[in-house]
């Protein structure tokens, strides 16, 4: 009855109830993509691209009760689709533990999902400079203080602690599952292609009608409609390049800035966009 409940919120436009959904299917959806296609960079861009199609489509699934049954099927079509195009398949470096030229272990271990699932563990303040200093690549002191709107020595300060936080955190949660963090990271990729691939509808209940998005040149405009617009007439490229997400705070880089979400219940309510010049 619960999942019922939630696929009815959700075709009503409801993103926290198809985020619950899509979480709470995911290593499901993972596993089918696994079976098909094998380990490889594949399995992700599928489970991707199915995001996008459930935020698109789940108002035309009739009974609530097939949802699971619905995402794999999803799944399923995509992988069988990847296998028609017959694309090569890059060598898989993921299992090959590299050294890396840094001492610390948060900046070696960024790209493992543990990692970000311990972010949710971070105090709230310190969230937002950890994950543009770990996981973006144009991480910049001077720019997370932008981003951030803070000193850049509070920047240093706020990491200094979140490292200390993580020393700690690490070892407990290295065990734990992580799939609601990586599902959330898949969604919110998804809902980030949208909007900047020109198909913002899908996700237009997640943006508060007031979200304030302040642009590189000072200006401020409201509503997820504003950066639509922005986005028609810019010149400048936004492809995705990556995602990083907590519960309350959103990462974007694309080919030409970084971009910082902040939500709260639920909804984006304060977006700021750093570009490079």
């Amino acid at each position: 009855m619960e999942t019922e409940l939630l696929v009815r919120a959700a075709q009503r436009g409801d993103a926290a109830s198809l985020t619950v959904l899509f979480q709470a299917h995911y290593v499901g959806m993972r596993s089918v993509a696994l079976q098909i296609l094998g380990s490889g960079p594949d399995v992700d861009d599928v489970c991707q691209e199915a995001a996008i199609t459930a935020l698109t489509r789940i108002g035309q699934l009739r009974d609530p009760s097939a949802v699971r049954f619905w995402l794999h099927a999803i799944v399923r079509n995509l992988c069988r689709t990847r296998l028609r195009e017959a694309r090569p398949v890059p060598m898989d470096l993921t299992d090959l533990d590299l050294p890396l030229a840094v001492d610390d272990p948060v900046q070696r271990y960024a790209d493992r999902d543990w990692v970000r699932h311990a972010l949710t563990r971070l105090s709230p303040v310190l969230r937002p400079v950890t994950m543009l200093r770990y996981f973006a690549e144009r991480n910049s002191y001077e720019r997370i203080a932008g981003l951030c709107v803070i000193p850049v020595g509070t920047v240093r300060s706020r990491l200094s602690e979140a490292r200390r936080q993580l020393s700690q955190i690490l070892p407990s949660v290295r065990d734990e599952r992580h799939d609601e963090s990586a599902a959330l990271t898949t969604l919110r990729r998804a809902e980030a292609a949208a909007i900047l691939g020109g198909s913002p509808g899908a996700v237009r209940g997640r943006w508060a009608h007031g979200a304030v998005v302040c642009w590189p040149d000072g200006r401020r405009t409201t509503g997820l409609s504003s950066v639509s617009e922005a986005l028609r007439r810019d010149v400048l490229p936004q492809r995705l390049v990556d995602v990083v997400a907590a519960p309350d705070v959103t990462v974007w880089e694309t080919t030409s800035g970084t971009w910082l979400l902040h939500e709260r219940g639920g909804q984006v309510r304060n977006v700021r966009l750093a570009v490079d010049v």
